[in-house]
């Protein structure tokens, strides 16, 4: 790991003007380029005190063996070259989107003779028209098969056109009526030039003009009586607007534009691309990307413009580019756009109309394509397996660990502190073995502390499982989760109400319900760095459990910690393993703010019959709509409140002894008129609404 002051340049070497930087290793490698307005000024920031970077940024740098400099004109050169160098370079700490797939697009060959339309992938030739792209292949030729009826333009390979032209026989497209046979001199090559010049015009969009004088066409045949030609005319156009109909119209001013919508985590970004001709989607394209450098989303935005535009020219760019977010500066981009189309180009955020809702749409796929990606990463048997062997690998494990428990602590600046454990087996997680835990033995804001006690308590009942089992021999540490009986006291649940998963199979007890904590795991994961992993393994020592292997994942830099170990474990950027790690770490955290922020929510609402022991939703309501308010019930004999149905003498004490020990609230203004609402008056439905809370 090298010292980014070795390598920082002298005072007064860099210039204070636009250009283009690269970082490169100690082997020579470019492993970052980067493009400035001022190159000292960006420099500089990257040689300062460690700790006030970014991690990623911080990485990249001790990474880092030299930096050197291209000084040019203006930003948009500086765009360019920028583009240019991370086409070459391939630089492991720059963002590079790769499409998840090879997009087809419907290409007219112009720079031949007689120009094919066809189907073509990869890399763009000079001379061919390209629309598109599109999702599928099969999209194109229903679209083309339709198309052909009124442009027959050539489809076949070099092959069988020269076949047809040596024996003088056409092939069957040529005898159907879809190819005019230009292999047998039917038309003239100039003929056959402009119907596909024709056809790219109507692909293009210019669509209402060429159907208008079919229908003009069709009518004059009509009216001169010759009706099998008006017949033919009416289904040219009804195959043509079929054909228009599989791109329906989206922006009724028949807008040219490319709208770019993101969908990003902190670990990787998913980008979509709607390609919008003529006020209709003519195609539709999408990248993933890992977040390897320290970018937001404009930054994002501006990588997928020079991926798009990078290699493209005169319409290719569109007319309109539609973003979620503008580059900082956006006019260099601008500009760059510009000089490629050779006409202005708008670079803008919609803000209202079908533009918004279209910039919608684009964003809800965006966000399919990142959770479509994720669970195809994530269900791959091959790719699970490989990710279980580098973390046993990484970790010195003597197998791999099938079964992987991650504990999260959640509070909310020190309320509220809850704790989640999700498991998951095999690289897949087990939702029916998900708990929760309440933080019973301290109050306040300690991280470590709750960590230890959330690590002591699952691994206490596990020993006490394996005691009633007979598994175990040794005398179980006491301890407040000392068996099932426990239950609740635990702080424990199953999984929330809103995870559809089946009841947990396994080990059961004696009455046939599935133990909570039989399955010890091979592997324990906590959100966090040293401290954490220190707190887990000494609440496993104090339990004399020394089988489990311990690891924390810390979040800003991505490391993995193991104890008695002064510095982490660091797993490539692409390796599954840390994917792995990532995905139960970051499940593990949404598991826990999910418990944290229902807890605050209840506890938010709660009213002073709330915390009645034994007085359940029902008697609350049935309460009120007796007295009418809180406040009258306060104020209610014992006797009066026995006469409520369900409510006995000894509830009824209870009730009024708690009632008497809270605090009555304050009474509620009416914000429209600033009156004291007196509380006679309030309804009995809205403090019925309010579970007991003043009006």
């Amino acid at each position: 790991m090298a010292d980014p002051s070795s390598y920082r340049p002298k005072p007064g070497q860099i210039p204070d003007s636009p250009g283009v930087y690269r970082f490169r290793d100690e082997y020579r490698r470019v492993i970052y380029v980067g493009k400035a307005k001022s190159l000292r000024q960006r420099l500089s920031s990257y040689f300062q005190d460690l700790a006030n970077l970014h991690p990623r940024t911080r990485t990249m740098v001790t990474t880092a063996a030299s930096v050197e400099w291209t000084v040019v004109s203006t930003e948009v050169e500086a765009l360019q070259l920028e583009y240019t160098w991370i086409k070459e370079y391939d630089p492991r700490f720059n963002v590079k989107y790769r499409d998840d797939k090879s997009y087809p697009y419907l290409a007219v060959t112009l720079n031949e003779e007689y120009p094919r339309v066809r189907v073509m992938r990869g890399a763009k030739k000079k001379g061919v028209r390209y629309f598109g792209p599109y999702g599928q292949a099969w999209a194109i030729r229903e679209t083309v098969d339709l198309m052909l009826r009124v442009f027959p333009v050539r489809t076949c390979s070099a092959g069988v056109f020269k076949r047809s032209a040596q024996i003088g026989r056409p092939c069957l497209l040529g005898y159907i009526g879809k190819c005019s046979a230009p292999c047998v001199g039917r038309v003239t090559p100039e003929e056959h030039r402009e119907l596909a010049e024709e056809f790219c015009d109507f692909m293009a969009g210019r669509t209402g003009a060429y159907i208008r004088r079919l229908e003009k066409s069709m009518q004059e045949a009509a009216e001169e009586m010759e009706y099998e030609r008006a017949a033919r005319l009416r289904d040219d156009i009804d195959a043509l607007k079929r054909a228009m109909e599989k791109s329906a119209v989206v922006l009724a001013d028949a807008t040219d534009a490319d709208l770019v919508a993101l969908a990003e985590d902190e670990l990787e970004a998913a980008v979509q691309i709607f390609h919008v001709r003529g006020g209709r989607v003519r195609g539709q394209r999408g990248w993933v990307t890992d977040k390897v450098e320290n970018v937001d989303s404009a930054a994002l935005v501006e990588h997928a413009l020079q991926q798009l535009y990078g290699e493209e020219s005169g319409d290719a760019v569109p007319k309109e580019v539609l973003v979620p977010a503008l580059p900082d500066p956006v006019e260099p981009v601008q500009q760059w756009l510009t000089e490629r189309r050779g006409s202005n180009v708008s670079l803008r955020i919609p803000q209202r109309g079908d533009k918004k809702d279209l910039m919608a749409t684009v964003q809800r796929n965006a966000q399919q394509a990142l959770a479509l990606h994720k669970t195809k990463r994530a269900s791959d048997l091959t790719t699970r397996s490989r990710a279980l062997e580098e973390i046993a690998q990484a970790l010195g494990l003597d197998s791999v660990p099938l079964r992987i428990e991650c504990f999260d602590i959640s509070h909310l600046q020190g309320d509220d502190v809850v704790a989640s454990m999700v498991v998951f087996e095999d690289g897949l997680a087990r939702k029916s073995e998900y708990r929760r835990f309440q933080i019973k033995t301290f109050e306040g804001q300690d991280d470590v502390r709750a960590m230890h006690e959330v690590i002591g308590r699952r691994f206490r009942r596990y020993l006490q499982e394996k005691q009633q089992t007979g598994e175990w021999d040794e005398e179980t540490p006491a301890g407040e989760d000392a068996g099932p009986s426990a239950g609740p006291a635990t702080g424990s649940t199953v999984a929330s109400p809103d995870e559809d998963a089946p009841a947990a199979t396994g080990p059961t007890d004696e009455e046939g319900r599935p133990k909570r904590f039989a399955y010890p795991p091979q592997l324990v994961v906590v959100d966090g760095g040293q401290p954490q992993v220190a707190a887990a393994r000494r609440a496993l020592s104090e339990l004399g459990i020394d089988d489990v292997a311990v690891c924390g994942l810390a979040k800003r830099l991505e490391e993995v910690w193991v104890p008695d170990e002064d510095d982490p474990v660091v797993l490539p950027r692409s390796s599954e393993g840390l994917y792995l790690l990532q995905r139960v770490r970051d499940e593990a955290h949404r598991f826990a703010i999910a418990y944290q922020r229902n807890k605050r929510g209840k506890r938010l609402k709660a009213g002073p019959l709330d915390s009645v022991p034994g007085l359940g939703e029902s008697r609350r309501q049935a309460l009120l709509k007796h007295f009418g308010s809180v406040k009258r019930l306060r104020a209610a004999r014992i006797e009066d409140i026995c006469e409520v149905p369900g409510i006995g003498r000894k509830t009824a004490e209870t009730i009024a002894a708690a009632l008497a020990g809270a605090a009555p609230p304050a009474p509620a203004v009416n914000t429209a008129t600033g009156e004291i609402i007196e509380d006679d008056a309030t309804p009995p439905a809205a403090l019925s609404s309010e579970r007991g809370q003043e009006p």
